[in-house]
């Protein structure tokens, strides 16, 4: 294209080694499928990491949630509406033609337009980019917005030539053209990603030549392919496995803390779904769990550190709230809810419902780690105080299309907090459903809590932090009060590794080539 003509000199970057990386193949053994290359079309950990892969953003979110630049060089508030970029000069996308501002405009459009609206959580605040000059651009935003950084660090540039191919093209590698550490070459669905390296990359070249991403939900299959010698590094190491792998002379485990928070959603819209039902299957004239010790006798009942123990193997630690202690917007207000199966029946019997009920609750089977397997305990914990508990798990596939549209009870949630603070997954998990605005979509139990609402409108159009923390630690503080969620665990990062690489695990779970050494040199 003529607007590509003229690739400016790479200027101003620290280059690793000019040398070129070795000629080696890494094959990574992925825990999650991902469904599409079209960086703009789903929003979800493991598409996200893959996208990473080819795709490029303004900002590079690290593994302990900072802010990097990556395609912007710099940036700055020029007031509270409108964000500075500075772009990286010497840019070129796979194909050969230079990047500029015209990319991230189409890009950040894109994004914002697509009609899935998988990134209305990153891109609602946006009213409109414009290009300074071919290496500037100026993202203002509808209102102040302290998490434009954050979101601008989700949202993948690519060539504004493919801005108006279709989902098929990206799959096909006809748009997959980007500027990241990889090159696509072909994308099987459900089965795997085959990339090769791009020895243009502005950071440096990769160590790796060849990259394979195979999805293996599979623990099992997973497992038996690393110890086969097939697979260089598998995500979410099978418990049952780790005795094998810390025994293996060639193989090793590589752990590290993430910041995935696991948790039951619960449906408090006015009417009961079909899953919840009286004992003897007959229709209820209200939903039991829109009352506040209902849904805390839920809780009550949950061994949580015995799944964390025994069903997590240890690869867990307990929740009481969206973030740890120390990240911002926890809140030492927040009463953590103590196993207490006794507690639970005196209080469902204070609710008038001590003669129980009957419910469904479903997950998803090889989504998170052990997830068919905590669900299984917890409705085995649920029928202990009365609730007659059935549960079901399907696919990702088919579990994905209902679990945010109000059709289940009680359902199994996790919500990847990548960006260290609470305002991220309370816009997306129990903030009221509004379209417009972008909050609720993943609002699977209908909450709308007028204070919740109120508190994140002001939060995240507040750019001071100091102001920013209190009303977020308040936000923590109703959501886990009145268990709008039912916290479970924190997932840890578990992974397993040929003894000749070497990985720093991401608190986001991310599993990333480009970020693999080789040790063998």
């Amino acid at each position: 294209m003529a607007r590509k003509a003229g690739l400016g000199l790479l200027l101003g970057m620290a280059i690793p080694s000019m040398a070129m990386a070795a000629d080696s193949s890494l094959t990574i053994g992925m825990s999650t499928t991902f469904t599409t290359v079209d960086p703009h079309e789903t929003s979800s950990s493991p598409n996200n990491a893959a996208s990473r892969h080819i795709f490029d953003s303004l900002i590079n979110r690290g593994g302990a949630a900072e802010n990097n630049p990556q395609l912007a060089t710099d940036w700055k508030v020029v007031d509270p509406t409108h964000w500075e970029f500075h772009l990286r000069k010497g840019v070129k996308f796979h194909d050969g033609t230079a990047f500029d501002a015209e990319d991230v405009i189409a890009s950040l459009l894109r994004a914002r337009d697509k009609p899935s609206q998988a990134f209305a959580s990153y891109t609602r605040n946006i009213k409109d980019v414009s290009e300074v000059d071919p290496y500037t651009v100026v993202v203002e935003t509808t209102v102040p917005d302290p998490m434009i950084l954050n979101s601008l660090s989700r949202i993948r540039i690519i060539s504004a030539d493919h801005a108006k191919d279709s989902v098929a093209d990206f799959d096909s590698g006809k748009a997959a053209i980007g500027t990241g550490p990889f090159k696509f070459v072909s994308y099987s669905p459900g089965d795997r990603l085959v990339l090769k390296r791009n020895d243009d990359y502005f950071a440096g070249p990769s160590e790796w030549k060849n990259v394979t991403l195979r999805m293996i939900p599979d623990n099992g299959a997973r497992l038996a392919a690393l110890l086969s010698g097939d697979l260089d590094l598998i995500e979410t190491m099978p418990a049952e496995g780790v005795d094998r792998v810390e025994n293996s002379d060639n193989l090793q485990l590589i752990r590290g803390q993430s910041t995935r928070l696991v948790f039951l959603g619960v449906n408090v819209n006015d009417a009961p779904t079909a899953f919840l039902t009286a004992k003897d299957g007959s229709k209820l004239d209200k939903n039991p769990l829109q009352d506040e010790r209902v849904r805390r006798a839920l809780l009550m009942s949950i061994n949580r550190p015995a799944i964390v123990d025994r069903v997590m193997q240890k690869n867990g630690t307990v929740a009481d709230q969206f973030v740890a202690k120390g990240y911002f917007g926890h809140s030492d207000a927040v009463e953590p809810v103590k196993y207490d199966p006794e507690g639970a029946k005196k209080l469902l019997e204070d609710a008038g419902w001590g003669d129980g009920f009957k419910m469904t609750i479903q997950g998803p089977a090889g989504r998170y780690v052990n997830d068919s397997a905590v669900l299984q305990a917890v409705g085995q914990m649920f029928s202990r105080i009365g609730i007659e508990t059935s549960v079901e798990v399907m696919p990702w596939s088919m579990y994905s299309k209902k679990y945010t549209t109000g059709d289940y009870s009680v359902f199994l949630g996790s919500w990847g907090i990548n960006t260290g603070e609470v305002s991220n997954p309370a816009l997306a998990v129990v903030a009221g459903r509004d379209e417009e605005k972008g909050t609720g979509r993943y609002n699977g139990g209908g909450v709308n809590d007028p204070e919740i609402n109120k508190l994140l409108d002001e939060a995240t159009s507040t750019l001071d932090e100091a102001s920013r923390k209190p009303l977020l630690e308040k936000v923590s503080e109703l959501t886990f009060n009145k268990l709008w969620i039912l916290p479970l665990h924190y997932e840890n990062v578990v992974l397993a590794a040929k003894k000749s690489i070497s990985y720093a695990p991401r608190g986001d779970k991310y599993t990333l080539a480009y970020d693999v050494k080789s040790t063998a040199n």
